[in-house]
Formats: C-alpha cells, structure tokens, sequence
C-alpha cells in the first residue's frame, strides 16, 4: 500500500509558536527524506483547509495550549485523521500537572510537594510560607516551556509572583535543589537520560532557548542504577497517562538522591538540537531515523483504518 503524506503542523496560536515554527520545518525536512511531507502553517484554533483523512497522517509540533492539550487532538479524531503521538485524554492529562502528579503518584512514581489554585482563589504569601517555606516555584499548571515560570527565594518574591497570577491555574510546589534530568520515551520505551545544567541556575524559558545558557549531557553523566531507575520511571510515567507513541518525562534528582517527577511533555521541542532527539542519539537515532521512528506508529493505523474490514 502506498504511504500517506505526512502533513507536519507548526505554528499554533499558544506562546509556544515561535518554538512549534521551528519544530516543524527541521521535522518536516526530516520526514521529507523518508515519506510524501508536507508542512501546514496553523494560524487559527482549526483544521488547515486541504487536510484529507483519506490520504494524510498528522504529524504536529504544536506546542502548548490547544495543540497540546488535546484540543487539535479532538478536531483531528472528529475528522477522521490519524495522527502521531499521544491521543485527545492523554494529551490532556499530561498538560494538566497536577492531574500527570496524581496519576504517576498512584504509580510510586515520587513527586513535589505543592498546590494548585486557580487565580481568582489564590493562597496567601503567609500560607505558602507557613507550608513550604520561601523557596518554592510558581507556575501555570498547564503550559510548557516553562511560559509564566517563577522561581521564589523570599517573601517579597512570593508576593510578587501569586500577584502575576491573574487567570488561569496555577501549581506552587516546594523547590528542589538538585540535577535536572530528561528522557525520551518511543513506544513505550525509554531512550537515553540527558541532564540539563542551566548556567544560571535556573531552567527557565531564556536557559531553555538562548544559545549557549545551559549545558547538556548526553548521556548524563549518572550510576548505573540511576540511570535504570529514570529510565523505569519514565516508562511508568508513560503508561500511567496513556501516552502514546512518544513523549518525553523530566525528572529532577534532589540532594538526598530521591528522584522527583517534574513534568511529562507530550509534544516536546523538536530541533535537532531539542532535549528528545538528544535522548535518542544516546540509543544510536539520528534525527531522520527518530522522526520516522515517531511518526510510524500512524502510518501502520493509517493504512489498518483504511483496509478493507473482510479482505
């Protein structure tokens, strides 16, 4: 049977698009190599006018709201389109932290201590000190890369941060001290650990996206036994929220050793140089060989949805 065309999506409406634009023309030249591709620039909350589900399978780096918290997801399972990665409710448990904590939790997978608020009921700086104390981080509960991230170290900082929160919900967790790590996980499995040193200490969006602000280390530089216990997590993190097809899980490693989860991302950033290609060059993927990897999954229910019920 021929292969459908692999419709890559970038942009999106979050304030992740700069991000996602990126993405998906280094996944799409990539694709390119192996399938028919071709790149929608998704400018609106909407399926691209020229999608057809008898002849395209999605492939989406849309990060951040809607196309990563099942929102394109529902639109492309009311169409009909069969698409990589995690479905519509996988989707959006992941974007949900504190719903991935609770999940994972049930799974012995070690989280946080935190809270989580919506912006109209917010807790008192007096409140969040008397429970965890000054050093705590404040973010949105359902955003990625690290969009609206606020890292506290004093009372005034805290009062500042609960005063930026105006909408939305939001997760205060205690803060860790320790080694940030991220592992990729294809099919269930999960790929090398990379370790992420931020040169300011913290692993915000400008550390995260401004050359030369972090250093990677892949693989990180971990015992063996630590290594094997990300990795066991990730793959439990991984079918505690019904992922599919892939993701990638960010633990951190505080200073008595404990493992933490941090957070699960569904559609990670997608360059050659992003955190789960680097995951996979550790197990021997090149960029072409990942993308195709991620993407195939798809394809096999692409062309099982489109054979005939009784051959």
């Amino acid at each position: 049977m021929n292969s459908p065309v692999v419709a890559v999506f970038r942009g999106g409406t979050s304030a992740e698009r700069e991000v996602s634009l990126g993405s998906g023309l280094a996944c799409a030249i990539a694709l390119a190599r192996t399938f028919p591709t071709q790149l929608f620039q998704i400018d609106r909350d909407e399926l691209p006018e020229g999608l057809d589900p008898r002849r395209h399978v999605v492939f989406s780096t849309l990060h951040g709201t809607f196309g990563e918290d099942g929102g394109m997801q529902r639109l492309l399972d009311a169409a009909g389109v069969h698409y990589a990665g995690c479905d519509a409710a996988g989707s959006a448990l992941a974007m949900d932290k504190a719903a991935t904590k609770n999940a994972c939790a049930a799974r012995g997978v070690p989280v946080i201590p935190g809270i989580v608020f919506a912006a109209e009921a917010k807790p008192t700086a007096d409140e969040v000190l008397a429970e965890f104390g000054a050093n705590v981080v404040v973010k949105p509960n359902d955003q990625g890369s690290s969009v609206g991230l606020r890292i506290v170290a004093s009372r005034a900082e805290l009062e500042s941060a609960l005063a930026a929160a105006t909408h939305g919900n939001w997760m205060i967790e205690q803060r860790v001290f320790g080694r940030e790590l991220a592992v990729g996980v294809l099919g269930g499995r999960a790929l090398g650990v990379v370790e992420i040193r931020p040169k300011s200490g913290v692993y915000d969006y400008e550390s995260k996206y401004t050359k030369g602000r972090t250093d990677y280390f892949a693989p990180a530089p971990l015992a063996p036994e630590m290594t094997a216990k990300v990795r066991r997590f990730a793959e439990i993190c991984f079918a505690a929220c019904g992922c599919r097809d892939y993701a990638r899980v960010d633990f951190m490693i505080g200073a008595n050793e404990e493992l933490y989860l941090l957070e699960i991302n569904t559609l990670p950033g997608m360059k050659e140089t992003s955190l789960l290609p680097m995951s996979a060059r550790c197990e021997g993927f090149d960029f072409t060989r990942l993308v195709r990897e991620m993407v195939a999954p798809a394809v096999e229910r692409f062309r099982a949805g489109q054979a005939p019920a009784h051959p």
